[in-house]
């Protein structure tokens, strides 16, 4: 098994996220060693579709990303729509992109790299829907379990999560993508 010790990881979301896409590549991190943390725009807790709380540790206000070495995107329709339209965690998404550190995003998480502007010239999948805003962002689309484009590391939806927790390690593991950029 891959060791993370030493490695922090963000997770950044707020209320209406689907619940197995923070709790399993969660457990999957800290399983493996490293640190979480919830980044969020809320404050307290946050709640998930089905019904999954979970304490915020970090407001985003608050937050750098020079304080971590990955950052995580669940997705939720809610959740996504919502993180999407706040500037601090757009800004936030974004300087990982410009520090080249690993980015994992699965389902409808991949809403706020179109607000960030870092999909030009990049391939990444996503739940179904989101393929337009995403071609629409620069993207190429593609319809795969999961899909990794220099420290980008993307899936559809929850059935893809064990694909996604493996690739999310193994990104962490190596660190900087030099192709990983804002």
């Amino acid at each position: 098994m891959t060791d993370l010790s030493g490695k922090r990881i963000a997770f950044l979301l707020t209320d209406g996220f689907e619940d197995s896409e923070l709790t399993s590549p969660w457990d999957a991190v800290t399983s493996a060693g490293a640190e979480a943390v919830l980044v969020s725009p809320s404050e307290g807790s946050i709640t998930g579709e089905k019904g999954h709380e979970q304490k915020v540790d970090l407001p985003v206000s608050s937050a750098s990303a020079g304080d971590f070495d990955a950052l995580v995107l669940p997705g939720g329709v809610q959740n996504a729509d919502e993180i999407r339209i706040v500037s601090d965690a757009v800004s936030f998404t974004r300087d990982f992109f410009a520090q080249h550190k690993p980015v994992a995003v699965i389902c409808h998480g991949g809403w706020i790299l179109t607000e960030a502007d870092v999909l030009a010239g990049r391939t990444l999948t996503s739940y179904p829907t989101l393929q337009t805003d995403l071609r629409n962002a620069g993207a190429t689309w593609v319809d795969e379990e999961v899909h990794v484009d220099q420290g980008l590391v993307s899936s559809r939806n929850p059935d893809d999560l064990p694909a996604f927790n493996a690739k999310l390690i193994e990104e962490v593991a190596e660190g900087a993508h030099a192709g990983q950029t804002a």
